[in-house]
């Protein structure tokens, strides 16, 4: 059951990669607001993955899902030392819980571009560190699962 868990990890990491190399263009500037044509690159992208790409936009959280049904399998399995299974959960469970309530909501509201250039600014700001950090976590799961028997 770890080769799924570790799938489904690789895809997200995957995807968070794809939001990265967008998000990684507020790095580049210190000021505020973001200079606009950042803002309409990165809002462009967010618009286009979590308003028009329905349904395919859903396949990330049902992947998100399957995965941490998958590592409840591999904790329940117990072929693996206990620190697998319930390291991979902590890691991969403190991420899903902030994208869904946090970073989610602040890209579509990105994605619309309705906000003040200062706002957009701080969204921009805001995914692009939750991505880092959950870039960081799903890392951790991926190695965990690799680690698997």
């Amino acid at each position: 059951m770890h080769s799924f868990a570790a799938a489904g990890a690789g895809f997200l990491l995957a995807v968070l990669w794809f939001d990265l190399m967008f998000d990684v263009q507020t790095r580049k500037h210190a000021g505020d607001p973001l200079p606009p044509e950042v803002l309409t690159s990165i809002s462009t992208y967010y618009r286009r993955v979590t308003t028009e790409a329905y349904p395919m936009n859903r396949l990330v959280a049902l992947v998100m899902v399957l995965t941490l049904a998958a590592i409840c399998a591999v904790i329940v399995e117990g072929e693996n030392p206990w620190w697998i299974g319930w390291g991979s959960i902590v890691l991969a469970g403190s991420g899903f819980v902030p994208t869904m309530i946090r970073t989610v909501p602040n890209a579509r509201r990105l994605g619309t571009g309705a906000d003040s250039p200062e706002e957009q600014s701080r969204l921009a700001r805001a995914v692009c560190r939750d991505h880092m950090f959950s870039f960081a976590r799903m890392s951790g799961v991926l190695v965990l699962q690799l680690i698997a028997r």
